[in-house]
């Protein structure tokens, strides 16, 4: 049985009735975003429980190998050239474990929403579209996907037609641009429905990206259960 991961947990309301599971970026943790949630215009939602899990510590090779909070290790700068194969599939694995959690609470499936920033975007792309239980939405925010060349293969039918929100920076020196069009692009070719956003920022968040995200969250969660 895998132990779950640690994690911040905070409700919109009393009795959540759907669940956001946000997973941090390389060398943060979960408190990076769980500060977003009071910013979220959440009104016309049901109570909502956002969980925000650690990521384990472990040496990151592009970091000269120094111990920090990562979802898996980062080879190389370009970021798709040699992929931590291993590692992305071992976090894969506590990520639906989250995600059997929140069921087990009573939260199905289809009121879930997995979300992600950075490397933890990566994780939310690769493991909400290969999850075999229809997701409420994936929310992908100035990442990428991971394992690219797999992935056609690997994904399952259960969220072909889930949507995703995906948001980058224009200027982004971390996780380039076109490394964000490029994963839109794949999953757009595929048929993914993907709601695709630019903002004038850095590696960051924008205003107005977090009025869009309650957008989304309005959107897939909004509607009764």
């Amino acid at each position: 049985m895998t132990t779950l991961l640690p994690r911040i947990e905070l409700e919109s309301a009393p009795l959540p009735l759907c669940s956001v599971i946000w997973l941090h970026g390389l060398g943060a943790d979960g408190n990076d975003f769980a500060s977003i949630v009071p910013q979220l215009d959440l009104r016309g939602c049901p109570p909502i429980r956002f969980i925000f899990p650690h990521a384990p510590s472990m040496p990151v090779t592009i970091n000269g190998g120094y111990m920090m909070p990562a979802w898996y290790d980062i080879l190389g700068a370009n970021l798709v050239d040699r992929q931590d194969a291993a590692g992305i599939q071992k976090s894969e694995k506590a990520i639906v474990a989250l995600i059997e959690q929140e069921v087990a609470r009573g939260i199905p499936y289809e009121r879930i929403v997995l979300a992600g920033f950075s490397q933890g975007c990566a994780m939310a792309l690769h493991t909400g579209l290969r999850l075999p239980h229809r997701l409420a939405g994936i929310m992908a925010l100035s990442g990428y996907l991971p394992l690219a060349s797999q992935f056609a293969a690997e994904r399952h039918t259960a969220n072909a037609k889930t949507p995703v929100f995906m948001a980058h920076g224009t200027q982004d020196p971390v996780v380039i641009l076109k490394r964000g069009e490029d994963s839109r692009d794949a999953l757009k070719a595929l048929g993914h429905p993907v709601q695709w956003h630019t903002y004038p920022m850095p590696h960051s968040v924008h205003p107005q990206e977090i009025a869009d995200i309650a957008a989304f969250l309005k959107q897939v969660l909004g509607k009764p259960a």
